[in-house]
């Protein structure tokens, strides 16, 4: 019955973990209207990428870190002066290595329906397991990453929203 403990406190971590994803993804669709500042939002979103927020290249990868913090969860990407959830920008054939510097930390990204990447499905990962994806569709795309602290008695899991932009300026589409 011991082994069984661990398992069963995986699946429990990966349902509200994904109850959780699911939650703020909904209510970042919701949140349309006059006041929305989400640069998916905006007639054209590509005009925000500049150096400043532009992560990796063709040649370069682009990281993010996802973590866990004190009351949601941070997807950081390797920018100078970024901040978690912040809008980044990638060109397509980018690879983006989505990762967790923290310990003992587990996290899934997920674009919703529409992502850039293909497969489309969600990105799931670990402080021990980062994953690397490639950028194949341009556009402006919204997603939720959600991380999780193994052991933590409460507070084990966090989730936030934030938005990617990939430019078609990059190396051509396979």
């Amino acid at each position: 019955m011991k082994k069984s403990q661990p398992c069963l406190a995986i699946g429990c971590s990966v349902f509200l973990l994904s109850t959780l994803l699911l939650v703020n993804y909904l209510a970042a669709k919701d949140q349309r209207g006059g006041n929305d500042k989400y640069a998916c939002s905006e007639p054209n979103p590509a005009t925000m990428c500049n150096a400043s927020n532009t992560c990796g290249s063709a040649s370069a990868p682009c990281t993010v870190d996802v973590k866990r913090t004190a009351y949601s969860a941070a997807a950081i990407p390797s920018i100078p002066k970024s901040k978690g959830n912040a809008l980044f920008c990638v060109k397509v054939g980018t690879t983006i290595t989505w990762k967790s510097t923290s310990k003992n930390t587990g996290f899934v990204v997920d674009f919703g329906p529409s992502s850039p990447f293909e497969p489309a499905r969600s990105i799931i990962g670990g402080s021990d397991r980062p994953v690397s994806v490639v950028a194949r569709k341009e556009g402006c795309f919204k997603y939720s990453a959600g991380a999780c602290v193994s052991g933590a008695i409460s507070g084990m899991c966090g989730s936030a929203n934030a938005e990617a932009i990939v430019t078609g300026s990059g190396a051509s589409q396979q």
